[in-house]
């Protein structure tokens, strides 16, 4: 059973290299990170484990599919950290009646289904995230990818050090299509569900991102904005 904390679609992919594209989240429970900034505690926290519903991958394509009215889309699997679910079957159903699959994660549980997906997001958070990076298991998932599973390097900037720590760790693999994110100033929270962000702050660190990688001639990186953020401010189901 996967652990599922909401579907809902179809929207558009609001970040990274696949900005843009239509799509129906997927978003499980659970996650092994409980970074500073994170915009999903309700899809993190053990607290509220009790609004997440277990669900067969059947199910779960089942509501897809009405959602989507039965025409195969992108479906983007998020969290908390979708690696932590057993998603394998859910990738064989959903391929198999002519859906695409895309995955964020921080890189921190390698799963042998990835070299199964269309898309992996590989996001390990920054120093500004308080989250000990392993390179170990950063590896081992961009292993478990394979050859035939386009993977994305999504790096969030929140200051200068993460800008620096950014710097460093791309040059590590160079062969990995890159964007960078600026990092939302105010996300909403479970005990602020309503909160909006500071969107004149938020572009404020996208003009400043924008700036640091032309000025620094950091032309294998693409700058994007959270592009549901800009839209939507900090709603759910989005």
């Amino acid at each position: 059973m996967i652990a599922i904390s909401e579907i809902f679609g179809p929207t558009i992919q609001g970040e990274g290299a696949l900005t843009g594209v239509p799509t129906v989240f997927v978003r499980t429970g659970g996650c092994d990170f409980r970074c500073s900034w994170c915009d999903t505690l309700y899809a993190v926290e053990a607290r509220f484990k009790a609004d997440w519903t277990p669900m067969s991958a059947e199910a779960v394509l089942a509501e897809v599919e009405r959602l989507s009215g039965g025409r195969p889309l992108l479906i983007t699997l998020s969290g908390g950290n979708p690696a932590l679910q057993p998603l394998g079957d859910l990738l064989s159903l959903g391929q198999a009646r002519g859906y695409t699959f895309a995955i964020e994660t921080q890189g921190s549980k390698a799963q042998d289904w990835f070299a199964r997906l269309d898309h992996l997001t590989l996001s390990p958070k920054p120093p500004s995230a308080g989250m000990a990076f392993s390179q170990r298991r950063f590896d081992a998932c961009l292993a478990a990818a394979g050859v035939n599973t386009q993977v994305t390097l999504k790096l969030v900037i929140a200051d200068e050090a993460d800008y620096r720590w950014a710097r460093d760790f791309a040059a590590r693999y160079p062969h990995l299509p890159l964007t960078l994110q600026p990092c939302n100033p105010a996300p909403a929270t479970p005990d602020e569900p309503a909160r909006e962000t500071d969107l004149d702050a938020l572009n404020a660190r996208l003009r400043w991102l924008v700036d640091k990688v032309t000025a620094d001639g950091w032309f294998a990186a693409r700058v994007l904005p959270q592009l549901h953020v800009i839209i939507w401010n900090n709603e759910r189901g989005v």
